[in-house]
């Protein structure tokens, strides 16, 4: 037997083998490749201080108030985790070190330690605070991001297929704007939908 005998059959097992890895590998590239983007609750903080961040939300067994999340100025949070399930979320920050809060017309429970309170109704009398947040519309995107901004600088755009940003709020009580110390916030709204909760740090 030739080499240029064995060159054939040889020839022919090399395209055997590449015509059953080949396409393996390509699902595993194609696989890595499409791997989905993170849908989660982001809160990124745009200022030069320190802020505390709580969080209302509603889930399967009825409405949580979540915090503290300590957040670095120009830094970002993931405040709960997955597929954004409902429409309206809830956020009410402190900044820590300058003074003055971003607050709204959404009543929920609050206190200054660490907490997961479950419901809204009757704050004081079961030993909480009660806080205005101020609501996020994330227009049943499965992923958003809110922005927290100096008192003057402009609210940052939402941009067409982008999430983030923050609903817009009554005077006084601007989202995205930090309200001056000593504001208090304005009336109650009614509250909405459903979301899991995250980590808190």
């Amino acid at each position: 037997m030739s080499p240029t005998d064995s060159s054939p059959s040889a020839a022919r097992a090399i395209r055997l083998f590449l015509a059953g890895v080949l396409p393996m590998l390509a699902l595993v590239a194609a696989c890595l490749w499409t791997s989905p983007a993170a849908a989660d609750f982001r809160l990124c903080n745009n200022t030069s201080s320190r802020v505390g961040i709580a969080l209302g939300y509603k889930d399967a067994e009825g409405w949580t108030t979540e915090g503290w999340w300590n957040v670095s100025s120009r830094a970002c949070e993931t405040l709960l985790r997955g597929n954004l399930v409902a429409r309206y979320y809830y956020i009410y920050a402190l900044d820590y070190d300058r003074g003055g809060e971003w607050s709204g017309q959404a009543f929920m429970c609050s206190r200054d330690k660490e907490f997961t309170i479950k419901g809204t109704e009757n704050c004081l009398a079961r030993g909480f605070d009660r806080t205005g947040f101020f609501e996020v519309d994330t227009g049943e995107q499965r992923a958003w991001t809110v922005q927290l901004t100096e008192a003057n600088e402009q609210q940052p755009q939402k941009l067409p297929g982008m999430p983030g940003g923050v609903a817009p709020g009554s005077p006084g009580a601007m989202p995205g704007l930090p309200n001056p110390p000593a504001a208090a916030p304005p009336g109650a709204s009614g509250l909405p939908p459903a979301a899991t909760p995250g980590n808190k740090q």
